[in-house]
C-alpha cells in the first residue's frame, strides 16, 4: 500500500436523526480516528428537515477533528455523493451508507484491491441478503435481469451496495460525463434511485476503468428513506434513459 495514500470517507444523509441517536457517527468517528488512511470524513446533508444538521454541528464536529459537514439543498442521495466526491481531498474516495449496514471494518477488503491496480472497487452483498424481506429479494432478481438486458454490467452481481471506493481522478471524470444525473434539481421526499450507481458503473466500464467487485458483510437495516416501489420505478426510468443516451452517442469520454 502506498505510504502517502489518503482516503476521504463520504457519508450522505437525509433526516438521519434516529440513526445518529443510535451512535452511528460515534462508530464512524472512532474508526476513522484510529485509521491513518482516512484523512477526512465528509458528511453531506441532503437538506434534512429534522435535527440532523444541528446534532452534527453541535455534538460531532467538535468531537471528531476529521469530520466535515456540507449542507446541500434537497436533491437526493446521488447528488450528496457527487458533492462529497468533488469536495474530497484524498486520492481515493469511499462512500458508505450512514446506517452502517456494511461495517466500516469491511473497508480493508476494498482498500486491499488498490495494490492490484483497481480504480473502481465496489462492495457486494452477493448472497448475504438472508434477512432482507422476500419481496425485495424477488424484485432484486427482476432488477438484475432488466439491467443486464438494457445496459449490460453482466459481470457485476450487486451494483447497489452502499459501500464503494473510487480513485478520485477516475470518479471525477465519470461524474463529468454523467447524463441522467448531470443536472441537479430539487425533489420532494427521499430519493435513493439505483440510477446513479448504474450510470456511474456503466461509464466506468465504457471508459475502461479497472473495476473490482468485492464480497462484504451486510445486514438488512430498515429505513424510512427507502420506498421500494417508488425507488424501483425511478430506477427503471433511469435504466431506459441510460440506454437512450448510449444509443444517441452521448457518452463520450471528455
Amino acid at each position: 500500500m502506498p505510504g502517502d495514500l489518503t482516503i476521504s470517507l463520504v457519508i450522505p444523509c437525509y433526516n438521519e436523526e434516529v440513526n445518529i441517536q443510535k451512535g452511528v457517527l460515534d462508530k464512524i468517528g472512532n474508526y476513522t480516528d484510529n485509521n491513518k488512511l482516512f484523512g477526512e470524513v465528509i458528511i453531506v446533508d441532503d437538506g434534512s428537515l429534522d435535527n440532523t444538521k444541528k446534532i452534527i454541528q453541535t455534538r460531532y464536529l467538535p468531537k471528531f477533528a476529521k469530520f466535515r459537514l456540507i449542507a446541500n439543498p434537497h436533491q437526493g442521495k446521488a447528488y450528496a455523493v457527487i458533492t462529497g466526491i468533488k469536495e474530497a481531498h484524498g486520492q481515493y474516495v469511499m462512500f458508505s451508507d450512514i446506517d452502517l449496514a456494511t461495517p466500516l471494518e469491511e473497508s480493508d477488503r476494498l482498500i486491499s484491491q488498490i495494490n492490484h491496480g483497481y480504480q473502481i472497487i465496489i462492495g457486494s452483498r452477493n448472497d448475504k441478503r438472508d434477512d432482507a424481506p422476500l419481496l425485495r429479494k424477488i424484485m432484486a432478481i427482476g432488477f438484475i435481469y432488466i439491467r443486464n438486458i438494457f445496459i449490460g454490467l453482466k459481470g457485476i452481481k450487486d451494483t447497489q451496495c452502499g459501500f464503494k471506493l473510487f480513485k478520485k481522478e477516475a470518479a471525477l471524470q465519470i461524474i463529468e460525463n454523467l447524463r441522467v444525473f448531470k443536472h441537479r434539481h430539487k425533489i420532494r421526499g427521499s430519493s435513493v434511485s439505483a440510477g446513479f450507481d448504474l450510470e456511474f458503473l456503466f461509464l466506468a466500464f465504457k471508459f475502461g476503468y479497472k473495476t473490482k467487485e468485492v464480497p462484504v458483510t451486510w445486514r438488512h437495516v430498515e429505513t424510512k428513506n427507502v420506498n421500494f416501489f417508488k425507488d424501483s420505478i425511478e430506477t427503471l426510468k433511469d435504466i431506459f434513459k441510460i440506454k437512450y443516451n448510449d444509443l444517441k452517442g452521448q457518452y463520450t469520454k471528455t
